[in-house]
C-alpha cells in the first residue's frame, strides 16, 4: 500500500492483528506470523530487529523457564502435593485445594498444577467435580500473580520491558499487589463457590487396561490407608480391586490399610502405568521379571495360540517370548482377580514389557498379532527427582534474592538437567513453546513498528491535548480496563503483548508512574474470569468440569469486579502514580 503513510500502515496491522485475534481465537500464533510478516514486507521494522525480537533476553528467559519446568512434570513433587487435598469435608477440601494450588502456582508453572490436580478432583468419590475445578482454576491464577515466575504473562511484560530497554522486573515485585488479590478474591470465591453446579461424575470403565501390582513386605504402604499413600486419585489410573488371600476387596474404600502382599488391581490409561513405579515397594508383574517397563509393546492373542485357555503361570510367558505382561484387556468383559492366573482367550489385548531377544523370537508371529509400541510416559530416577526438583528451587531463589539473573539461572539448569539425563534434546524439541515465542516476537516487533512509524509519537500528542480531563489515575483505570477486556477475548498471552506498548506510551504521555501501568497490564492480562477460552486453565476445567459458559458468568462476574478494584487500589498505594 505505497499510498498510505507508515503510520496508517502498522495501526492498520495493529488493528487488524486484534480482529483477527477476535475471530480466530485458537490460532494467535498464526496470526502473530501474518501480522510479523506483513510489518516486515511493508519495511516498518528493520531485519535487526526482526533478529533482536526473537532474541529478547526476557523472552528467552520464558522459554528457558518453561523447558526446565518440563523436569518437574516427570516427578512426583505434584503428586504428593494433590495427595493432602481431598477430604470428605467440602470445607476443608476447598481450603486445602485454594492454598496448594495458590502457593504452588506461584513458583510452578500453573497449567501443569491444573493438570496434575484434575484427577484427583475427578475421581474423588466424596465431592463433584463440578463444585472445585473453577476454584481449582482460579486459584492457580491468582497464585500466578505472586512472582515473577508464577505466570507466562509476568514473563510477557518483563520481556516488553526489556524490550524497551528498561530495567527488569524484580522477582517480588508483583507480590504485595498479589497477595492483596489472592486474600480478597479468595475469601469471595469461599462464599460463591455454592453457585456452581452439583454435577454428577462418570466413574472410570473397568474396559480398559487391568493392570495388576504388588506390594511387596518392605514396602512403605504398608499399615496405611489407600488415602494417606495417595493411591487414590492418580491420574488416568483408578484402583478397582485388591486381592488379599484369594479374597477381593470391591470396591476399595479410602480408609482400607493396605497390608503386605497385597495385589492392587488398576484400571485406566497403560501410557500412565510408569506413575506406579513412584510407590515404594510397589511392583508390577514385569518387574519381578526384570523387565523394565519403558520398552513396551501392545499384542492381540491369536486363536492358534498356544496360550489359548492357559494362565500367564502355566505358560512360563517369560521363557517363551524373552516378554512380561504389564496390562491386559477383554472387549465386552470386566477382568477381575490376580493376572497372572487369568487364563487367557483369542482376542485378548496384552501389553509387554518385552527384553532384546523379543524381535528375534521366532513363536511371536504365532501367537499374537503386533498391534504398536507404546510410548509411555517416562518419569525420573530418585537421583533425578532431586537434581531436578533442588535444581530447580535453587536457581528459583539466587534468582529471587538478587545473586543470579534468573535467565542464567535457568540457562545453567538447562544444562544440568541435559547432563544428567533428566530431559533430552527430543523432549525439549517437541515440548519447547513455539507458538509463545512467536507471539512475543512478533509483539515485540509490533512495539517497534508504531516507534519507528510515528504511531506512538502521535498517540502521545493526543494524550497530551487531553491531558486536562486524562489524570494518571484515570490512564491507570482505562489500561487495566482495556488489558482486561481484551485478555476476555483473545487470550492472556496476546493481550500482555497487544496493550503493553499503549500503557507504556499513555505513562510517558501522561508523566506518570510508568512501573505502574506496567504492573496494571501484567494484572489485567491474567483477569480472565468470565470466559473459559481468555486462559489455558480455565479452558482445561471448562471441558473435564462440563461447565456451561453460564457457570462461569455467575462466579466469574463478582470475581472480576472485585479482582479489578483489589488491583487498582493496590497499585496505587503500594506503587504510585
Amino acid at each position: 500500500m505505497p499510498d498510505l503513510t507508515p503510520t496508517l500502515v502498522v495501526i492498520s496491522i495493529f488493528m487488524a492483528t486484534i480482529f483477527g485475534l477476535i475471530k480466530y481465537q485458537r490460532y494467535p500464533a498464526r496470526v502473530f506470523g501474518v501480522a510479523l510478516l506483513a510489518l516486515y514486507m511493508t519495511n516498518t521494522v528493520s531485519t535487526q530487529q526482526v533478529l533482536s525480537s526473537f532474541s529478547n533476553q526476557g523472552l528467552l528467559t520464558l522459554i528457558l523457564l518453561m523447558t526446565c519446568s518440563l523436569s518437574l512434570e516427570k516427578t512426583k513433587l505434584l503428586r504428593v502435593i494433590t495427595s493432602y487435598v481431598m477430604k470428605q469435608n467440602y470445607k476443608a477440601t476447598w481450603l486445602r485445594l485454594f492454598s496448594l494450588t495458590v502457593v504452588s502456582s506461584a513458583f510452578l508453572n500453573n497449567t501443569a498444577v491444573v493438570s496434575t490436580m484434575l484427577s484427583p478432583i475427578r475421581n474423588s468419590e466424596f465431592h463433584s467435580s463440578s463444585r472445585l475445578l473453577i476454584p481449582l482454576s482460579y486459584a492457580a491464577i491468582f497464585g500466578g500473580t505472586l512472582t515473577l515466575v508464577g505466570t507466562s504473562t509476568n514473563l510477557i511484560v518483563n520481556s516488553m520491558v526489556l524490550g524497551q530497554h528498561g530495567k527488569p522486573l524484580g522477582f517480588f515485585e508483583f507480590t504485595p499487589i498479589g497477595l492483596s488479590v489472592v486474600i480478597v478474591c479468595g475469601v469471595l470465591l469461599y462464599f460463591i463457590s455454592r453457585l456452581l453446579p452439583n454435577k454428577v461424575d462418570e466413574r472410570p470403565k473397568a474396559s480398559k487396561y487391568f493392570i495388576d501390582a504388588k506390594v511387596s513386605f518392605e514396602s512403605l504402604l504398608v499399615g496405611k490407608t489407600i488415602e494417606a499413600n495417595g493411591l487414590r486419585n492418580l491420574e488416568s489410573l483408578f484402583l478397582v480391586e485388591i486381592l488379599r488371600r484369594g479374597r477381593l476387596i470391591s470396591p476399595v474404600s479410602p480408609s482400607e490399610e493396605i497390608e503386605a502382599g497385597d495385589r492392587l488391581m488398576f484400571t485406566g490409561d497403560i501410557k500412565k502405568v510408569s506413575v506406579l513405579n513412584q510407590f515404594d515397594g510397589l511392583d508390577l508383574y514385569a518387574h519381578k521379571n526384570g523387565l523394565p517397563i519403558n520398552n513396551l509393546r501392545e499384542v492381540v492373542v491369536k486363536p492358534e495360540s498356544v496360550l489359548i485357555g492357559k494362565s500367564l503361570k502355566q505358560t512360563g510367558f517369560r521363557a517363551l517370548f524373552d516378554a512380561a505382561v504389564v496390562a491386559m484387556r477383554r472387549d465386552g468383559e470386566s477382568i477381575s482377580g490376580k493376572l497372572g492366573d487369568l487364563q487367557l482367550n483369542a482376542g485378548d489385548f496384552l501389553v509387554l514389557a518385552v527384553g532384546d531377544d523379543f524381535k528375534g523370537r521366532h513363536n511371536i508371529a504365532k501367537n499374537f498379532f503386533l498391534i504398536s509400541g507404546l510410548e509411555v510416559e517416562k518419569l525420573l530416577n530418585p537421583i533425578q527427582e532431586r537434581i531436578a526438583i533442588l535444581g530447580f528451587f535453587l536457581a528459583i531463589s539466587l534468582s529471587a534474592f538478587g545473586v543470579l539473573s534468573l535467565f542464567k539461572g535457568m540457562l545453567l539448569l538447562l544444562g544440568v538437567l541435559l547432563l544428567s539425563g533428566s530431559l533430552n534434546s527430543n523432549e525439549i524439541m517437541q515440548r519447547i513453546p513455539k507458538q509463545i515465542w512467536l507471539i512475543i516476537s512478533s509483539a515485540l516487533l509490533l512495539s517497534h513498528a508504531l516507534i519507528n512509524s510515528g504511531a506512538l509519537e502521535y498517540f502521545h500528542q493526543t494524550v497530551l491535548a487531553n491531558s486536562s480531563t486524562l489524570t494518571p489515575l484515570i490512564g491507570l483505570v482505562a489500561v487495566y480496563c482495556l488489558t482486561w477486556i481484551t485478555t476476555e477475548l483473545v487470550t492472556n498471552n496476546a493481550a500482555a503483548a497487544l496493550i503493553f506498548p499503549i500503557a507504556y506510551s499513555l505513562a510517558i504521555a501522561l508523566s506518570a508512574n510508568a512501573h505502574a501501568y506496567i504492573l496494571a497490564v501484567a494484572f489485567g492480562a491474567s483477569a480472565s474470569f468470565i470466559s473459559p477460552y481468555g486462559y489455558q486453565t480455565n479452558l482445561m476445567v471448562f471441558n473435564a468440569g462440563k461447565y456451561q459458559l453460564s457457570d462461569f458468568v455467575k462466579v466469574g462476574v463478582p470475581i472480576s469486579i472485585a479482582y479489578g478494584i483489589t488491583v487498582i487500589t493496590a497499585i496505587y498505594f503500594f506503587v504510585g502514580l
